[in-house]
């Protein structure tokens, strides 16, 4: 009997001293799990999604430097660029190493002009609420195929398509989705639709 008890004392004694004192084994396992995680979902993050700063005035009055903003790099992953979307590209013909931010205005297939401080689509006049003033430049030219003519708000103070061509679609980073500083111009970024010139006769 007391054989029997010495046993069930000495068992529950080991017991207690396991839980009291646990290995550091668990406790590192547990660390480098979230560790993987967290490195998962930045990878993820950042396949998907850019942080890019506003470098210039060229977008104004719609984006201000040094603004931040969220780009979806997925965006045209289900559907091609369109009229209106406010994009993050590479310049191209080495015009610069830092990405521009511009407003999509021709489409592949159409003949943009740009005359009497207006841009016409097809020879339909856009109206765009969001410029900070009338060009005062003249273009005439016809969009490729996966080319898209781009421009900025700040028509006059732009270096944009009319300036340095068409832009290849490869060219494009993606779609500019939200402005995230400064906390008081934090909101989504405004893209405008033309239904009306994208109806084909």
């Amino acid at each position: 009997m007391n054989s029997v008890e010495t046993s069930t004392t000495e068992f529950d004694n080991v017991t207690e001293s396991s839980n009291a004192t646990p290995g550091i084994w668990p406790w590192l396992r547990d660390l480098v799990e979230t560790l993987v995680l967290a490195l998962v979902i930045f990878l993820v993050v950042n396949t998907i999604t850019g942080r890019y700063e506003v470098q210039s005035i060229s977008m104004e009055p719609t984006l201000h430097e040094g603004q931040y903003l969220i780009v979806s790099k997925v965006a045209y992953w289900f559907h091609p660029p369109e009229r209106g979307d406010v994009i993050v590209l590479d310049p191209p013909k080495g015009q610069s190493t830092i990405p521009y931010i511009k407003r999509i205005v021709g489409l592949p297939g159409e003949t943009v002009e740009v005359h009497d401080g207006r841009v016409w689509i097809n020879g339909v006049a856009m109206n765009e609420p969001y410029i900070s003033g009338p060009p005062t430049y003249s273009v005439n030219r016809i969009v490729g195929e996966d080319e898209y003519l781009v421009l900025g708000d700040n028509r006059n103070n732009s270096s944009d398509s009319h300036v340095w061509g068409l832009l290849p679609r490869d060219n494009i980073i993606g779609k500019s989705i939200f402005r995230y500083w400064p906390p008081d111009k934090w909101g989504l970024i405004p893209h405008y639709p033309f239904p009306e010139l994208d109806v084909q006769p």
